[in-house]
């Protein structure tokens, strides 16, 4: 019974310990000096969020073509929406992404293009 009521609680633990580890905005970027511009940003499609909830992409990742941007994501390559554009200047130099995953795959909530070096 006890190494029943053990294993119940570690179980109870691990999930709790893993369900906050998946949490995007935990804390880290309170003290960034770009926090408030991160949560700021919006594209056409609404708020951006923060950077907590933005993905860095790598230069590769990535390309521009007759005005237009595409990104791979998880193996794919999807194009981004014109309104999903942020159109202030990148602060950060780097791309940043903010995906959707929903039941018809992948959306683009907003895209910040970087520098490309």
């Amino acid at each position: 019974m006890t190494f029943l009521r053990t294993a119940v609680v570690l179980i109870g633990a691990a999930a709790f310990f893993a369900g906050s580890a998946m949490a995007r905005d935990d804390g880290r970027y309170a003290n960034s000096p770009l926090k408030s511009w991160f949560d700021s940003l919006r594209s056409g499609k609404g708020p951006c969020c923060s950077d907590a909830d933005g993905s860095a992409v790598a230069d590769v990742d990535w390309e521009s073509k007759d005005g237009h941007y595409r990104v791979r994501l998880e193996g794919q390559w999807i194009d981004v929406p014109d309104d999903a554009l942020i159109t202030v200047p990148n602060r950060v130099g780097r791309t940043m992404v903010w995906p959707i995953k929903g039941s018809l795959g992948i959306s683009i909530r907003c895209f910040m293009p970087g520098s490309m070096t």
